[in-house]
């Protein structure tokens, strides 16, 4: 279980978070979701180290990670999928995929998981030895998230999986992320396709200018009419 308790981060002067607190139970899909600029993905990067807390508490398994160092993090079990996907562009599928077994030394179990990525996504094993750079964005988005999962993480978190995609590609990106879930990975989604994001989650949270202000299950969320109005107005169902 991930737990942050009130988490205060500043910009430049700027409070991004603002005593935020969530919680991320195993086995489970949480999605926070969230206009421009409301924190969402310092959120993240807060919980990865890639940004340090003025103050509060991030707890994974009862373990402290503020202060930790990113390998730490990843090596207790904590994966991203970064907003924009961030591939290698000269660098191959399949050693974009290595890279992400990087802190392993486990050769064997690291083949193992390249041929479950390559279950997952049948294209990225087509195009394996093709330079990521060449991929359309819906290969690149499978292949970022193919990466994270080669830390074989027990947490996944994944930032606007579904930005600047067609919606197939999206629907996709979706079931797989479900899937991924099925097979024991928890996942923490972070999503601007609100109406997508509360459909397959457990739980959801509503982050506004650095502050929680809803939280329920994925489907209270889908229905509550503040939700519906502020980020379902298009998708409505």
């Amino acid at each position: 279980m991930l737990k942050i308790e009130k988490l205060h981060v500043s910009y430049g002067g700027i409070q991004a978070l603002r005593g935020v607190s969530l919680e991320v139970p195993d086995g489970k899909i949480v999605t926070l979701i969230g206009a421009n600029g409301a924190g969402k993905s310092t959120t993240l990067r807060t919980i990865t180290g890639l940004v340090k807390a003025q103050s509060g508490s991030i707890q994974w398994n009862g373990e402290e990670l503020l202060g930790k160092s990113i390998d730490r993090i990843i090596s207790a079990g904590i994966a991203m999928s970064p907003e924009g996907r961030r591939v290698f562009p000269d660098m191959t599928v399949l050693e974009n995929l290595k890279i992400g077994a990087y802190l392993r030394k486990d050769k064997a179990e690291i083949e193992k998981d390249i041929k479950w990525v390559y279950e997952l996504f049948p294209r990225l094993e087509e195009r394996s030895w093709q330079l990521a750079g060449t991929l359309s964005g819906g290969e690149q988005q499978m292949l970022a998230v193919g990466r994270a999962l080669m830390s074989r993480p027990k947490l996944m978190m994944l930032d606007e999986p579904s930005l600047g995609l067609a919606p197939l590609v999206v629907q996709d990106i979706f079931s797989i992320i479900g899937e991924i879930n099925r097979q024991g990975v928890t996942i923490l989604l972070i999503e601007q396709n609100a109406n997508m994001a509360l459909k397959i989650a457990d739980l959801a949270y509503v982050l506004e200018t650095g502050n929680i202000t809803l939280s329920g299950t994925g489907a209270e969320l889908l229905t509550n009419e503040k939700v519906k109005e502020a980020y379902l107005g298009k998708h409505k169902s």
